[in-house]
């Protein structure tokens, strides 16, 4: 099992920037990913790192302005978001991945996720 908390989340204006954090404890796992959903909307890829590696894959609608990290040592991934939008909004969920590769759907442990609103 991985426990997985995030936080960071909150109100900002179009424009600003969040860091998101994603703490998890538990057994160890391969990646970690970022998705997000809105109300009335599917869940979202938004990026994934390697936990060993480091390598990193993004969505299309983030690539430039969203930096996927982690901290191996605090068992922390973090998301900093910038020049956020308002159709950035949506509850933000991380997602830990024990099987080896990337993926864009498939992980075996999420959180709860923390909500993100960008208002214009």
């Amino acid at each position: 099992q991985v426990q997985l908390v995030e936080s960071g989340g909150g109100l900002v204006q179009a424009g600003d920037s969040l860091r998101l954090s994603c703490a998890a404890s538990g057994r160890t796992f391969r990646s970690m990913g970022w998705f997000r959903q809105a109300p009335g909307k599917g869940r979202e890829f938004v990026a994934a790192i390697s936990w060993s590696e480091g390598a990193t894959l993004y969505a299309d609608s983030v690539k430039g302005r969203f930096t996927i990290s982690r901290d191996a040592g605090k068992n922390t991934g973090y998301l900093q978001m910038n020049s956020l939008k308002p159709e950035d909004t949506s509850v933000y969920l991380c997602a830990t991945r024990d099987r080896a590769g990337f993926s864009m759907a498939i992980y075996d442990y999420w959180g709860q996720g923390t909500q993100v609103t960008v208002s214009s």
